[in-house]
Formats: structure tokens, sequence, C-alpha cells
């Protein structure tokens, strides 16, 4: 032992108490020595009681120990204290074996302090137990739940204080006020002593104002401006309107999803080089906003050169796969088209019993000519069949409501593009909060067990709906709708609607899967009555009930069919009505079968960009009642987008009714304008009693819409859009050709104008401006229309 370290020592002994740590680090070489003071060993015990506890100094190696003593123990048994020590009762007495001995006891975190001395042949341990938990407390918080605070500390009530666990449950904490957007937020924890060697540990916490985002600003970018891109990305810059999102606040996390938007719309647009060189956040000197700045290197645009098909199944149509391409020669590159031919190529073999398939795109660079050459190459993947499924989460809804969304079942071959399709289809419910798809190997190497593990949310809600329309004026709306009625995935609604001019009551109950079968069977229990005074001097009431049953017929197709019986009255005929409408007042019985086929090759079913829909529905009335018809209707849309955020569209609507062998009744016909044809009133269009001035409703139109939509200047997330539009078409044809004094032929109508659309925290507002550009003398005309509503 050198000179100063025995100096060391004898001022130890000197003192009457020897720490067992000190001694370790006395005796024992530099390297042991250092990790012992790393434990804490010294003896750390701050201000909690018994932190000193006096120890005697240790006697030369060499000696036996014939007894091993804890003393200072109360909830901790001697003999677990002694398990994890390295002496045991006949061991040789060494300083090394101390020095383990208080590392493994500091190690398990149940102790504050630990001294260990030799008394002759003894070895005494003193322990200082580390306190119980008795409770966890939260103060100052209120933009984060309670609830998440103890989901995401690590000490809870009966379990063990350690200074290392408060230190990191510190750490937790600041990281998620950071996550929320609060950085300056800070946390104090305090420490209360109760008897019985227990504490509560309280978090006092400043939650401080949220940390905004006071810009965000591009380097590098010349193909796509500032305005652009900041579209893209999820953060958006703080605004004095932004009061119900948080995506204006710093997160680090969505700034790393941030960076994936921006490479992914790069690469839909031939970038095929784009790469985000640096995103840096940077904090004010006030602390108060961050200033986000992306480099970006874009690199040049490319085009695809030749596309290919090259597949190792002989009896696989090659051709077949080839219809499926959606990258062309001479097209921009797209590498989510490219995508989406993948998972294409995918179903299809495996449709046609090619389970095992895997088709990777390889992609050949021209840099010289900017062209991409992708040749998707199919090839056999190792053969792995589905074991089990497991189903757990699911609380409420019942395994079979889950496992009929899985397009695989136990047995079948896996496949990734049907798993990710299971989980599609499951997600596509909205029953569940959280849904995660994982697997795991089975009993055999080509054999997986899929787990599916949900976490149920709310599928229910009572809404309170309060609207205003220059059509409808003034509208409220209760309702009571459960998606998930039972667990079973049925579908049940009551909603009551009283307006100014409409009063509606109506049930309506859907069973997804009838007979076990993807067939969604239902009934409607309704009732309506509208006012129907200012366009023809009547009132008119509908009640009965429906039965429907849909299917789908494709991938994109369904069809849907019906029965309806309902009673339909016309009453209130004001005095100098229209002859026609006189004739009609009574009410008759409708018997009515129909059909309805829907086609959707929509990019997006809520905001498309391209594709096309087209929607046929036929109904006869007749099979009892006292009323006969046939009526057809037909619509189409076409969405192309012409430029980044310009997407213009095109919309057919036509419709035609016949009676069977007796004229169609006036509550049958179609009373065209408002919704249907801007710049005209509700029922502005169409035959009319020249005179009573009473609109009696066309058995025959035909409507065009031509639109599109563009960028405002406005930043995205008002959630503002407008477009201009024509309407334009023809309507007419009337049974009562002597009332209308010629006028009962097809004329044509047009208007055009400006649409704006606020998807407003308050629920959405619509506005619409249209100048009548052609119409007919007795057509009634509308300049502006508006609708508002909310719930709550």
């Amino acid at each position: 032992m050198g000179e100063g370290m025995k100096r060391l020592a004898s001022v130890m002994t000197r003192s009457g108490a020897v720490c067992g740590v000190c001694l370790a680090i006395a005796l024992a070489p530099a390297g042991v020595a250092k990790a012992a003071d790393a434990t804490g060993a010294s003896g750390g015990g701050g201000n909690l009681p018994g932190a000193d506890a006096p120890a005697s100094p240790a006697s030369e190696p060499g000696v036996t120990i014939q007894k091993i003593e804890v003393v200072g123990n109360q909830r901790i048994e001697a003999d677990t204290v002694i398990s994890y020590m390295s002496f045991k009762v006949g061991d040789t007495y060494s300083a090394s074996a101390v020095d383990d001995s208080l590392k493994a006891l500091f190690v398990t975190g149940l102790f504050a302090d630990v001294n260990i001395r030799r008394d002759g042949s003894a070895l005494v341990v003193s322990v200082v137990e580390n306190p119980v938990i008795n409770r966890v407390a939260f103060e100052g918080n209120s933009a984060v739940k309670e609830t998440d605070l103890k989901a995401e500390v690590q000490l809870q009530a009966r379990t063990i204080y350690t200074r290392a666990k408060v230190q990191s449950d510190v750490e937790r904490i600041l990281n998620l006020y950071r996550r929320s957007g609060r950085f300056s937020a800070t946390v104090d924890p305090k420490v209360i002593q109760l008897p019985q060697n227990r504490v509560d540990l309280v978090f006092e916490i400043n939650e401080g104002p949220v940390t905004k985002i006071g810009a965000i600003n591009f380097l590098g970018n010349s193909a796509f401006s500032d305005s652009t891109l900041r579209d893209t990305i999820s953060t958006t810059e703080s605004a004095w309107w932004k009061f119900f999102s948080s995506s204006d606040s710093y997160d680090p996390d969505r700034l790393n999803y941030d960076r994936e938007l921006l490479r992914r719309y790069y690469l839909s647009h031939g970038y095929a080089d784009f790469r985000v060189v640096s995103a840096v956040a940077e904090l004010s000197r006030d602390d108060s906003a961050f200033y986000i700045t992306f480099t970006v290197d874009e690199g040049p645009v490319y085009n695809i050169g030749t596309v290919s098909v090259d597949t190792k199944y002989a009896k696989l149509d090659k051709g077949m796969l080839e219809q499926l391409i959606q990258t062309r020669p001479g097209d921009i590159y797209n590498a989510s088209l490219i995508d989406k031919t993948v998972d294409a190529m995918t179903f299809k073999a495996g449709s046609n019993g090619y389970a095992f398939a895997q088709i990777r795109p390889r992609i050949k660079r021209n840099r010289e000519k900017r062209l991409i050459d992708i040749v998707y190459e199919v090839n056999e993947g190792p053969r792995v069949y589905v074991e089990r499924i497991n189903i757990t989460g699911n609380v409420r809804t019942l395994d079979r409501v889950i496992r009929r969304e899985m397009v695989m079942a136990e047995g079948d071959a896996f496949n990734k593009v049907l798993l990710d399709k299971s989980e599609k289809n499951i997600r596509a419910l909205q029953y569940f909060s959280k849904v995660d798809i994982t697997q795991e190997p089975g009993s055999t190497p080509d054999k997986t067990v899929i787990g599916v593990n949900v976490q149920e949310q709310s599928t229910g809600s009572l809404s309170v709906g309060l609207g205003y329309s220059t059509i409808d004026s003034v509208v409220t709306d209760f309702g009571i709708s459960e998606r998930n009625f039972l667990g079973r995935g049925q579908q049940v609604s009551v909603n009551l609607s009283l307006g100014a001019r409409t009063r509606q009551i109506d049930f309506h109950f859907t069973e997804p899967f009838f007979l076990g079968r993807r067939l969604a069977a239902g009934f409607d229990l309704f009732g309506v009555e509208t006012d129907f005074q200012d366009e023809a001097s009547f009132d008119t009431r509908t009640k009965g009930f429906g039965l429907r049953l849909g299917f789908p017929t494709s991938e994109h197709g369904t069809l849907g069919l019906r029965y309806q019986l309902k009673q339909q009255s016309i009453f209130n005929v004001a005095t100098g009505a229209s002859l026609a409408v006189i004739a009609a007042e009574g009410s008759e019985v409708r018997s009515i079968v129909g059909y309805t086929y829907y086609y959707d090759m929509r990019n997006d079913p809520i905001v498309p960009t391209g594709g096309w829909d087209a929607l046929f529905d036929q109904e006869f009335a007749g099979v009892g009642g006292s009323v006969r018809y046939l009526a057809s209707t037909f619509k189409t849309n076409y969405y192309y987008e012409v430029a980044p955020s310009w997407v213009a569209s095109q919309k057919f609507n036509l419709g035609y009714i016949f009676g069977i062998g007796e004229d169609v009744k006036l509550n049958d016909r179609y009373f065209l304008g408002g919704d249907d044809f801007r710049g005209f009133e509700r029922a502005g269009i169409g035959p009319r009693d020249l005179a009573t001035d009473d609109a009696l409703g066309a058995q025959a139109y035909y409507f065009g819409t031509t639109e599109i939509s563009f960028p405002n200047g406005l930043p995205e997330s008002l959630g503002i859009s407008t477009s201009l539009f024509t309407d334009y078409g023809y309507a007419g044809r009337a049974d009562e050709p002597e009332l209308t004094d010629g006028e009962n032929k097809l004329a044509l109508r047009a208007s055009a104008g400006l649409s704006v659309y606020w998807n407003s925290p308050f629920g959405p507002v619509r506005l619409d401006f249209a100048k009548v550009i052609k119409k007919q003398t007795y057509d009634k005309t509308q300049l502006f229309q508006f609708s508002a509503g909310t719930q709550f």
C-alpha cells in the first residue's frame, strides 16, 4: 500500500468508524476503487435518516468469517441481504469481496446507504433501506392529464424510492411536455417524509407556455415554392386563428415525419435523387418559438424509360401482370405508382394461386438521359403458412367481427400484401383507436402466427346540431348512433331534425355481415314532413319503412337492393293553388322495389384528385300500392389534377320518370334548383303553372357541372377551399301542358360562379355565388346561397 493510502486509512481508523466503500477505496486497486465510487456506495443517503451509521475498522485479510449479522433492516429479511453479497459463512475476508458486496447491494436499489465492518470473526452489515413510496402526486399540471403523467413515470405507489429513478421520471415528464410543445416546462420533485420509512413523492410542475413555430423555411428548393412545401409537411407555422390546432407546436418526432413527407412528395414528382440534407430547429432567445429550416437537395427530374416484367413462373400470365403497371414509358417518375403496381401485382399473383410470389422493382438510372428503367421481377418467396391468428385487446368487439375483416385465414399461404390489406380493413371499421398486427414464428419454420392487437374506442355518439341555410332556414338536429352495437359490428341510429321548413325522424339498423357473408342488410323507419308552400302551395308528409341489402360485385363496384312501403300525402293546399296541386291533394301508398349500382375508381374517397365514379339507380313502384311508375337516375364524376392544388372535375347527372298507365304524381317529380343547380331557388327550375306561379316538377332533367378548385393563398390549416364552377343543363316535361301555357319542353339553363367552403372549428360553412347565364322567363333565380352547421 502506498504512503498516501496508508495515511488515509490511518485517519479513517482514528475516527472510530470506517465506511465500507471508503475502506474498499483505500485497500482495493485503482480500478476497483473507481468502480465502487461509481455506485455511490460511499454513503449517499442525503437527507434520509440513518445515512451516517457508524462502522468500525476492518482488519487485515486472512480472517475466516464465522458469522454475518445484518442490522438496520426493517422490511427486507437478513437472508435476502446476505444473498446479494459475495460473502458467506466460512469464506475468507477480503477487500475485493467487500467491494463486490457493496456494489451488489447498491445495484438492487433497495438501500440508501450500506456499511460493512468486521467485528472479530463476525461481519456486520449496516443498511439504511430506501423508503417505500406511499403516494405519487402531480401539482400544477393542466395541459397534460394526470393519467398521462402516471403512465409516463416509473415510480408508483408501493415501489421503492431511489434518487436515480426520481431523476429519470423528471426527465420522462419533461420529454412528455416537450412532445406537446412546452419546452420551458420545469419539474421539481418534492419528498414528504412519513412514519415507518414511507414517503409521498410530489412532482411540482410549471408547464410554461406552448413553444410555437415562428417560421418554416426551405433552402435549396427551386422546383417548388416554400408555401407548397409547407402545405406538404404536417408541421405548420403558428397563427392566431389556430387555437384548435396542435400542429403548430414543435415536436421532434413530427419533424422526422416531415422529412419523410418531403421525400415522398419529391419522389412522386420525378425527383428520384432527392434528399433532405438537414432539418434544424432553432429556439429563439426568449424561448417563445422555434424556427425550422429544411435544407434540401432536389436533383434532376427523371422520366420513365423502359418498363418490363420478368417472372420466374412459367405458367403465370405475364401479360396479365403488364396490364397492372401504372408506370408508363415517357411519364414522369413516380415512386408511389411503383408501390401501387407492386401491391396490385402481388395481390393478382396471389389470387391466381401464386401466394408466395414476391414482386421487386429493379430500377436502373441513366443519369445522362435522366431516364429510369424499371423491371418488375417476380420471384418465388419462402413458403410460409398461417398457423394461427391471435386476437387480443378486444374487450367489447366480438372476435368474429375482426376475423371477418382478415383477408387471410388460418391455414392459408402467408402474403404480406394481404396482411396489410387486412390491417387496413380493420382500421376502416373505426372501432379501434389502435391496431397492431405482428408476426411471430410458428411451431415449424414454414409456419407463422399472426397477432392482432386492438385497443377499443368509443363507437357511440350523441350529437346536437344547429344549422342555417338559405334553402331550409334554421335547422336543429338531434341524433344518437352506435356503429358497433353490442360489439357485433351492427349499426344503429336514431335522428330527429326540426327545421323551419322540414321535420324528420328516422331509425336505421344495418347488419354488415348478413348470414355470415359480406352482405349489408338493414331496415329503416322514417317520417318526413316538408313545407312546400313557397314553391308549390302545399305541404307534404311521408312515412313508411324500408328493407335493403348491399354487397360488393368487385373490388370497386357495389350493388344495393331495396324495398320501400310508404304513404305520401299532399295536404294544406293553399287557396288559389294550381289545379294540378288541388288534384293531387290526398294520400297515396307506394310499394317500391329498386336497386343502385355504384362503381368507384377515385384515388381518394374524401378529397379526390383523380379517377372517376358512377352511380345508376332505378326504382319501380307498382308491386302493390296505388301508384305505378319507373324512375331512373344516372350520376358520374371525373376528377383530374391539372397542377398541384389545381383539381378539375366534370360531373353529369340525369334522371327520368314516367308513369305506367297513369300520369306521374306531383310529389314523385323532380323539383330542381338550390343545391342541384346553383343560381336558382329550390324548385326554381322546371314546369310551372304560369297562372298561379306554382312549381309542378319536372319528369326529366340533364345537368352537368364543370368545376376547378384552386389555391386561394390562405394557409391550408384554415380549411378554406375555393372553386370556380359552371352549372348547365335541361329540365322539363310535365303531364299538365295546358297549365304551363306550352312552357313544358326541356329547356336550357346555365349559371357560373364562385364556391367557398370552410371546414371551420364550429362546423362546415359553404357559400355559393352564382350568376345565371341562361334561364327561362318563369324560373326563380338566386344570386347567393349560404349554409352552415355545427355539432356539440
